[in-house]
């Protein structure tokens, strides 16, 4: 069962990172396109602190794996297993065309419908 997660979007349109923790659940949206590992890191990093959330073996990780930008998708998929690896949180991803807007309740949708890849995950780009 997924309660507290991170949700990492980053398909070079729209790109956010949202966090539910204890039901409570907080959007960043980001101005700019991510390019690079480091700048998706300092802002998830900064976002955790900021909500007081450490992540743990307890906690999951769901990635948007596209389609989208290839940069974009690689270096989302890329943080995201680090974060799983280095915590032992757990992973998921979902298309992006299964999420219409970005928000809890559209979340828990596509968690409830077991819509999550938690298998081997498989990023989708745009050509």
């Amino acid at each position: 069962m997924i309660n507290d997660f991170l949700i990492i979007s980053c398909t070079g349109k729209n790109d956010s990172i949202g966090l539910k923790i204890n039901s409570n659940f907080f959007i960043q949206k980001f101005q700019t396109n991510i390019q690079s590992n480091e700048t998706l890191v300092n802002k998830i990093l900064i976002f955790l602190k900021k909500h007081k959330t450490e992540i743990n073996k307890d906690f999951s990780i769901i990635v948007n794996i596209g389609p989208g930008s290839f940069s974009s998708v690689r270096i989302s998929l890329a943080v995201a297993k680090g974060i799983q690896v280095s915590k032992g949180a757990r992973l998921y991803g979902y298309k992006d065309s299964l999420l219409n807007e970005f928000n809890l309740k559209n979340i828990e949708f596509l968690i409830q419908k077991n819509l999550l890849e938690n298998e081997l995950i498989k990023p989708v780009y745009l050509s």
